[in-house]
């Protein structure tokens, strides 16, 4: 990668050179994210899988960039007009405005007025105009009259037209007005179909709305575009014509002289109609954009924030879990599940109205319990969730079953999906999503992977941003989460296995035959046997991978098999084996890792050996907890401003967060109402994600019940 990518790759990320460099070294050579942030910390000075991952994507963004270069240099090679000084400009460029306004005067273009006049013979007049060295226009214009310019106003009027087109090509002119656009207000007016449709009233509060571009949050943005897209808003920029004239005209005459009279007005009037009909429509747009892809980046970061937090919410491990799909008139879809998920049982009880089969439906539940060994109750948190686990808790369960509310979103879209037709190909999408619901509790990693993240509930504007950016960023957090846990080999799924670091989807089924031929696999090393699962894929998966009661009790660990023979010399100079030494913090603590260090295994991996051999495969993730509702309240009706609920965050933006309280609609706690939360003696903005976490208990007080528009605004207490 050329060194003026580097260097602006660190600038902008705040690391150093190396780092950039070695990381896109270690690209090239085929390594992964999650591979790179954990066991190359000496080539990359232990940045993590967030910063390796962002320098990833600046990378890449800037290979496709020196793409377009090449192909811009060809297309100005090929009119005969690429200078040296136009070469080492567009070689320089980091910034994509930059490099596409350089571009500009050379694009291919549609017919414009510009070419009418060229055509016409006026380039020459507008030549002399632009060099200022016309002193009377008029005299100048009257020597191109001919049939296609039968007066000097039309001469003007053709040559102020080429001067316009070269204003509105100019990228320092574009780059001026891009600054002063930057300041200005972003301002949205409701449509004259907004006064016409019931749809529009989610926009109200954009109806006459105005605020300074830089301030805007970036979820007011999304939902401005989003009115605008849809079309109940006006959207533009607050633009002064006058002061961007104005600096136009003064730019103009510092970078030459000041012109005479009669051509400053001839001047003056081309300023004015480059603005108002090329430049100020062509940046005004520039900018929302550029204000929408800043808007985008925060969104996309809040969702993967959300996602993170979602995807290692804690499992409640191998369990015989009994899962509920709740309902009322179509009644609850229960299944039963052993400890590795498979499917062992599955009913359908009516303990609701209108049927209220209530004692038939205990007798059901209480004989499934004891059929089959429950430990866990999942209970889907959509409708009928909360009469259900009501319902549950009357049965009179032993003791050491738990009952966990579950989270439905997405649900139905595995249920549906092609992943869960070919795991379950005998039964229907109800079965399935109860199936679904079960898994989560026990390892919500495991099952959530299967479902797509936009799906899943806990975006901000998902649907309105980068869909590109999204997918990335989407995606790299599911890898990041699935290999910082770990996956067991003999029991992940297909699904499961293609997020491992360097396997996919077509290794994954592999891996699954060879498992499935085998009995499942006794040590990391046989995956080399694995067909097309060749030595650069076994280096960057083997570490992810886990394999319960193997032989070497490293292939259980997070070490890495490329340094099994440093713990191989840790445990012989200790003079124990190393199933002897794995586990054993009084040996470990005696062990100097300086000694241990050699080749491309420094301090850092030393380290990492040390911690993972005290706690081999330890989960990262938290155990779940418990939680149990308000008992008397049920429906909206019932909450009163003051009354202080027990609630689950369902959702964490940049306004606020989303809280469960037990009713068919989530609450706001507002980020105005979340200081409760903070340190005491902070100041200044609150964030949200600082505050809160996906899935966290929280306690809240009601401040206002909206009934006519379903909306619940809450204070956070806790």
């Amino acid at each position: 990668m050329k060194q003026v990518y580097i260097d602006h790759i660190s600038d902008l990320l705040q690391v150093k050179t190396w780092q950039v460099e070695n990381c896109a070294h270690l690209f090239e050579e085929g390594n992964t994210i999650p591979f790179i942030s954990r066991y190359r910390k000496e080539r990359t000075g232990g940045l993590d899988d967030v910063a390796v991952s962002e320098i990833k994507h600046w990378v890449d963004v800037f290979t496709e960039m020196e793409k377009r270069k090449g192909s811009i240099l060809q297309t100005i090679s090929d009119q005969g007009k690429l200078t040296e000084e136009l070469k080492d400009r567009i070689e320089r460029c980091v910034v994509a405005t930059e490099l596409e306004d350089l571009y500009l005067p050379y694009r291919p273009k549609r017919r414009t007025r510009a070419t009418d006049a060229r055509e016409k013979g006026l380039e020459p007049l507008a030549d002399l105009m632009e060099a200022v060295s016309s002193v009377d226009p008029e005299i100048e214009a009257a020597k191109y009259l001919n049939d296609g310019v039968p007066t000097v106003e039309d001469a003007l009027a053709g040559a102020r037209d080429i001067l316009a087109e070269r204003f509105s090509e100019s990228a320092s002119v574009r780059e001026s007005l891009r600054r002063i656009f930057r300041t200005r207000r972003i301002e949205s007016k409701a449509t004259k179909a907004a006064s016409e449709s019931q749809e529009a009233t989610k926009y109200r509060a954009y109806f006459q709305f105005s605020m300074p571009l830089q301030r805007i949050p970036s979820h007011n943005l999304l939902a401005i575009l989003r009115g605008e897209k849809e079309g109940f808003l006006s959207v533009g920029l607050d633009t002064d014509p006058e002061k961007c004239g104005n600096k136009m005209y003064y730019d103009f005459c510092q970078e030459r002289r000041y012109p005479g009279p009669k051509l400053a007005a001839q001047i003056r009037m081309t300023v004015d109609d480059a603005y108002k009909r090329l430049l100020e429509p062509s940046i005004t747009r520039e900018i929302i954009k550029e204000a929408k892809e800043k808007a985008d980046l925060e969104s996309i970061r809040v969702f993967g924030d959300n996602l993170t937090q979602l995807l290692l919410s804690p499992p409640v491990g191998q369990k015989r879990t009994l899962a509920i799909d709740p309902g009322f008139r179509t009644g609850c879809k229960i299944v039963c599940l052993d400890e590795q998920g498979n499917l062992l049982h599955h009913d359908i009880i009516f303990p609701h109205p209108p049927q209220s089969e209530k004692v038939k439906s205990i007798q059901v539940v209480s004989s499934m319990v004891e059929e089959y060994g429950i430990e866990v109750i999942a209970i889907g948190n959509g409708t009928a969730s909360r009469e259900t686990e009501d319902f549950i808790r009357r049965v009179g369960l032993p003791d050491f079953v738990k009952v966990y509310t579950v989270s439905e979103d997405g649900a139905s879209i595995y249920s549906a999906s092609e992943v869960a037709r070919k795991e379950f190909p005998d039964e229907d999408v109800t079965v399935r999503g109860a199936v679904s619901i079960g898994r989560r509790l026990m390892d919500p990693l495991a099952e959530l992977v299967k479902i797509d993240p936009k799906s899943l509930g806990v975006g901000q504007y998902q649907h309105d941003v980068d869909q590109n950016l999204l997918r990335e960023k989407l995606d790299n957090t599911v890898v990041i989460c699935v290999n910082s846990v770990g996956v067991n080999l003999n029991t992940a799924s297909a699904y499961l296995l293609s997020y491992v670091s360097g396997i996919g989807p077509a290794l994954a089924r592999n891996i699954i035959s060879f498992r499935s031929e085998r009995g499942g696999f006794t040590s990391r090393d046989e995956l080399r046997e694995v067909p097309q699962l060749g030595p650069k894929a076994f280096e960057q998966c083997a570490g992810f991978l886990r394999i319960h009661d193997a032989e070497n009790p490293l292939d259980n660990s997070a070490v890495h098999p490329e340094c099994y023979h440093i713990v191989g010399r840790m445990a012989s100079d200790l003079g124990v084996s190393t199933k002897e030494l794995v586990g054993k913090e009084d040996l470990i603590r005696k062990i100097d890792a300086a000694k241990y260090v050699e080749g491309d295994f420094g301090l850092p991996t030393i380290h990492d050996i040390l911690k993972e051999l005290a706690k081999p495969g330890r989960d990262p993730r938290e155990s779940a907890q418990t939680f149990s509702f308000a008992e008397d309240i049920h429906e909206i009706d019932d909450l009163k401003p003051g009354m202080e609920l027990p609630g689950i965050i369902t959702n964490v933006t940049n306004f606020g967060a989303f809280v469960d309280l037990g009713i068919h609609e989530n609450g706001l706690i507002h980020v105005s109402q979340m200081r409760a939360g903070l340190p005491k003696g902070h100041r200044g903005p609150v964030d949200p994600s600082k505050v809160v976490k996906l899935h966290q208990h929280v306690k809240v007080s009601v401040l206002d019940v909206d009934l006519d528009r379903k909306r619940i605004s809450l204070r956070l207490l806790k």
